[in-house]
């Protein structure tokens, strides 16, 4: 039987020190690499988090900790216009599910440097060897919406967890966020960018927030604007 999940309600600078720290402990406790998954909706915050738990980590002990984001596993724009998929971009349809489930495989057994894909939201589109992880790095931070969905192929990403975080920021607090977000590039119009996310973001929050009873550990982000 599975342990109770443990639910806090943190700001999110005590979310990041927490998760670095349990990330420290696990490490500290046993050999090998450390996989330290964080999910939630679109516009949760989940990257922001991820990041600065790892320069958290790098700054006790240089070089122990990477980041890796599911996002750099988008279909290629050009795979979904020739499927026509393009609306349902951010979907888990229109991500190569299969092949983040092997990379993350071969990330927690490897002994050699491996890299692998980021995506741009500049050129909206995945970009090739921007993600580093030294052999010798211990602590990967696994970042993305979808890491913790039952469903193939994306059952095949809890195993490979150590600690699975779940984020959770309230809907309402979410769209607005989203809004900024997609405007940020200056790729698409307003309206564009409010259609989207009636149709794909606030679906995936939906979807997310429906499977967050499996992660280890759930943080509602309090203090956020």
């Amino acid at each position: 039987m599975s342990a109770p999940q443990e639910h806090l309600s943190l700001a999110p600078k005590a979310a990041t020190a927490l998760i670095a720290e349990r990330a420290r402990a696990i490490a500290a406790a046993r050999p090998g690499r450390v996989l330290i998954g964080i999910a939630g909706g679109p516009g949760v915050g989940k990257s922001t988090i991820a990041v600065e738990a790892v320069e958290a980590l790098n700054a006790a002990v240089p070089g122990s900790a990477a980041y890796v984001p599911m996002d750099g596993f988008h279909m290629r724009q050009g795979k979904l216009e020739a499927l026509g998929t393009v609306a349902d971009k951010g979907m888990p349809h229109t991500f190569e599910g299969t092949l983040f489930v092997q990379f993350l495989a071969d990330l927690r057994g490897a002994d050699r440097t491996i890299t692998g894909p980021s995506y741009s939201r500049q050129i909206e589109d995945v970009v090739d060897d921007t993600v580093t992880v030294e052999a010798a790095t211990r602590v990967l931070v696994v970042e993305g919406n979808y890491l913790l969905l039952a469903d193939s192929p994306w059952y095949g990403v809890k195993p490979l967890l150590d600690l699975a975080v779940f984020i959770h920021v309230d809907r309402d607090k979410v769209y607005d966020r989203l809004m900024y977000r997609h405007a940020e590039a200056g790729l698409f119009t307003a309206e564009r960018n409010r259609a989207h996310i009636a149709r794909v973001d606030l679906p995936n929050y939906d979807l997310v927030e429906q499977n967050a009873g499996r992660a280890d550990l759930y943080i509602d982000i309090v203090s956020e604007k």
